[in-house]
């Protein structure tokens, strides 16, 4: 089973579009995205293309594969138009591991939740990283439209053996094997 994981498009419908054809190349059996799909916020800059119901239309085409984390920028009305539920977080045993699956204004590295779990994974920082730390793996897919601190527009591929992080074109950035 593979699982391509995404966050932060913010309303880019030129970098949704290269998602898609990501999602096309690795051909996952499940995405998850991480939160902040249409809005781009007050704090960022408008994204190339900016056309979130464009967005909507396009993750809809994908919606019996996707499970999806509501970031700071995903309001209800966000909802109403996606074909697909929003969740506050996700919590998943995959390959005899308990991930947990969050956007990252609630929890991160420094602020866990009150589970028991071998990696978390969360978006909302807009770079792209895989780390451990007190036998925990953590891990970021950075942002598909607006990435920060001098990274790529980036999305994790998980799968039994290993967490990759590949930018958006296809590029293995980062790797962790278990």
């Amino acid at each position: 089973m593979k699982i391509l994981i995404a966050s932060d498009i913010h309303g880019s419908f030129y970098y949704a579009k290269e998602l898609a054809a990501a999602i096309k190349k690795e051909k996952p059996d499940k995405i998850v995205l991480l939160g902040d799909l249409y809005y781009h916020g007050v704090r960022n800059p408008l994204p190339k293309d900016y056309a979130p119901k464009k967005v909507a239309n396009l993750l809809n085409t994908f919606k019996s594969r996707l499970e999806v984390v509501k970031g700071n920028c995903d309001s209800e009305v966000d909802e109403m138009v996606s074909e697909f539920p929003f969740y506050h977080s996700i919590t998943m045993n995959f390959a005899g591991k308990r991930i947990f699956f969050t956007h990252g204004h609630h929890y991160d590295m420094k602020r866990l939740p009150n589970k028991k779990i071998d990696i978390m994974i969360y978006g909302h920082v807009h770079a792209g990283w895989i780390r451990e730390q007190d036998e925990i793996i953590f891990a970021n897919p950075g942002s598909v439209s607006l990435p920060k601190q001098e990274s790529e527009r980036s999305y994790l591929v998980l799968t039994e053996k290993s967490l990759m992080l590949k930018s958006l074109e296809g590029r293995v950035l980062q790797t962790k094997f278990f």
